[in-house]
Order: structure tokens, then sequence, then C-alpha cells
């Protein structure tokens, strides 16, 4: 990405953030009682809060310490408030306008109207808190999901193929060297033949992936068919170049718009992420151009980042798709966006013959918390005819 792009896109970025802030700030201070010390704390607190993300973001690139921790924590548990509370003033307001058009308010409220504000403010308070404290426990007790799927082929040799497939794990200052050996106890407990991520292992930032030394949780996973990834949008905007040697490094092959024939009797099949040529120029191959050559007889696996054109996976004789990047939303009720934007947010479709799995991810991006969704493994389990 060119550096005026980036330069437009933080602008807009921080514009929308700061306007949002800005409202929900402003709802509040008028929320509260006519107290000058209690409209000083919560003004010196609120900016905290709000500028929080961005200090650590920033602290982060210079150096990986307990301060840059603190203000990537904070911030990111912010994100999950300020998305809550946003809708929750939204809401207010659209109640205030029906007043004003209407007027509905019992007397109770309209001789009170003060106090009822600022109880509605302590009530909304508790209510995010609430939400983010179970959506933190949630977001840390991933679950396995089993598939059992068949394809209608012969590879000779075997019957079945066990695969753990995770996406979306993050790694970075949130998702660090405790949450990477629980993804690796899980992953090793199901005993996989192969092993398959689909993308967005690292969370943009290497830096605190390196200070950290998560890499040595990841030299313990094992399969003995081998372990692959592909590039997520978070490797291209972090570098996708550091990212995958650092990968390779540890024991995953990194497959960019490639395939690879294991023991003559299946493909796995990575391709580049759809958003490769916004960062880095490529234009990454089409389908044909990938499955071009290929044993038709062979079962042919696809890790694709973005679940967009299934139907083009179907039409080109792949087996089994497996994606992640939704999160499915990651935060109620952010879920019914994405299930507006892809054909399938969470879960499996079959088309024509086509087997596709779309996870919700095993970590999380910004807010540390995932509420109307589970974080997840998947163990496949494919058999032959």
């Amino acid at each position: 990405m060119k550096i005026g792009q980036v330069i437009v896109f933080l602008l807009i970025a921080l514009g929308i953030y700061g306007a949002i802030n800005y409202y929900i700030f402003i709802r509040g201070l008028q929320a509260l009682p006519e107290l000058r010390h209690i409209k000083l704390i919560y003004s010196l607190v609120f900016i905290l809060l709000a500028a929080s993300f961005i200090i650590g973001r920033i602290v982060e690139r210079v150096s990986v310490c307990p301060l840059s921790n603190f203000f990537t924590y904070l911030g990111a548990y912010w994100l999950g408030a300020m998305f809550y509370f946003f809708l929750i003033v939204l809401l207010f307001d659209f109640i205030r306008l029906l007043q004003l058009a209407v007027g509905f308010y019992p007397p109770f409220i309209r001789d009170n109207y003060s106090a009822v504000k600022s109880g509605l403010a302590l009530l909304s308070i508790l209510s995010v808190a609430i939400l983010l404290t179970a959506g933190h426990f949630n977001a840390r007790r991933p679950r396995i999901k089993t598939l059992n799927l068949s394809v209608a082929k012969t590879v000779p040799g075997r019957q079945t193929l066990t695969i753990a497939m995770a996406s979306d794990i993050h790694l970075g200052t949130i998702v660090g060297p405790k949450r990477a050996d629980v993804l690796v106890e899980k992953i090793n407990g199901l005993n996989p033949d192969l092993i398959l991520f689909a993308g967005d292992i690292v969370d943009e930032d290497l830096k605190p992936v390196i200070c950290n030394d998560v890499g040595n949780s990841l030299l313990k996973l094992h399969a003995l068919l081998g372990i692959y990834t592909i590039n997520g949008n978070h490797e291209y905007i972090g570098g996708y170049a550091k990212a995958d040697a650092y990968l390779e490094a540890h024991g995953i092959k990194v497959l960019v718009d490639s395939v690879v024939n294991i023991q003559e009797q299946f493909y796995v099949i990575g391709r580049a992420d759809r958003d490769a040529f916004r960062f880095t120029g490529y234009r990454r191959k089409t389908m044909p151009e990938l499955t071009a050559g290929l044993n038709p007889d062979l079962p042919c696996i696809l890790l694709d980042h973005q679940p967009f054109a299934l139907e083009e996976t179907a039409a080109n004789g792949i087996d089994l798709q497996l994606s992640g990047h939704t999160h499915h939303g990651q935060i109620w009720p952010a879920s019914l966006i994405t299930k507006a934007m892809y054909e399938l947010s969470w879960g499996y479709l079959r088309k024509a013959a086509t087997h596709i799995y779309v996870s919700s991810g095993f970590g999380t991006w910004g807010p540390p918390i995932r509420i109307g969704n589970q974080p997840e493994i998947v163990a496949i389990r494919l058999s032959f005819q």
C-alpha cells in the first residue's frame, strides 16, 4: 500500500474513531450530575481510555514493554466498551427523538429527568462491564468443532484423513505465549495427520511475537503429514515477508498461490489473500490457474482466508475449502453485518460436491472479547471411497 493511501486510511479511521468517542463523551457528560469535580474526573478518565488504544500501538512500535502492554490491553477493552456505549447512546437518542415527536414520558420521568439520566448512565456502565466480562471469559475458552465429511474419491493407501484446522489466531500482545500453548495443546490432543491454518496467525506487528518468543509454542505442534498456512490480511498489514519467514522458521510451511502434493494422495492449495494487491500490488492467481494440471482424481483442499466467491470454488473441483477472517462479527450484533457480507459467515456449507467451512477463529482482533459466538479449533475427519 502506498504511503499516500496509508495516510488517507489513517486519517479516515482516526476521524471516525474520534467522532464516535466525542459523541459518547458529550452524552455521558450531559448525564452526569452538575458537580464540577465529577465532570472533571469523568473527562480525564474518558480521555485516557479513548487515547489508550492509539498510545499502545505507538509505544509498541518503539518497544514492547509493560507500558505498551498496559495501553494495548486498556485500549483493546475500550474498543469493546466504545462499541456498546455507542449503541446505547444511539438508542437513548432515538427514544429522546420519539419523546420530542410524541411526548410519551410519564410524569415521574419528566419530574426527575436529571436523576433518571444519571441512573441510566450508571446502568449503562454496569451493563457494558458485564458484557465485557462475559465476553472476556468466552474468548478464552475455545471449543473443538468436529466435522465428519466424505469425499467421493479413492485415495490409494488411505481411507481417512484427520485434519486440525484453526484460523485468525492473531498472535501478538493480546494473544501471547499462554494462549498459544492452549492452541498447541488442543491441536496436538486431536492427534491430527495434517494441521492447516487459514490465515491471520500473526496480528499485524511481529515484534510482540518475537519478544515474547511465541514461536517456541508453535515448534511443539506435531502432524505426520505437515503443518501448512496461508497469509491473511493481517500478515499483509504487518509485513508478510517477515511474518512468513518467522512462521517457516518455526515449522509452519506458508503457501502463497501454490500447491503441495502430499504423498501422491491429495493436494493442499494455499491461495494468496484477496487483499494482497491492495498492500503489495500482487494479483493473486485465479482458481483455474491454481488448479491447472492437477490430477482430478485426487482430493483437493483449498485454504482461502476470506470466504468470497464460493461458487468459484465449487466450479473448480475443490473438495474442501477452509476459510476464516469473519470472526462471525466477534461481538454481537456485528454478526448481522458479516452475515450480510458473506454467503457463509460461520459454519458449514455444501455447494455441489464441495464442502466449505468458515471458522469463527481462535483468537480476537481489537477487543479481546467474544459475544454471540465461540472461539474454536476445527477437527475434520475426511473419509474417502
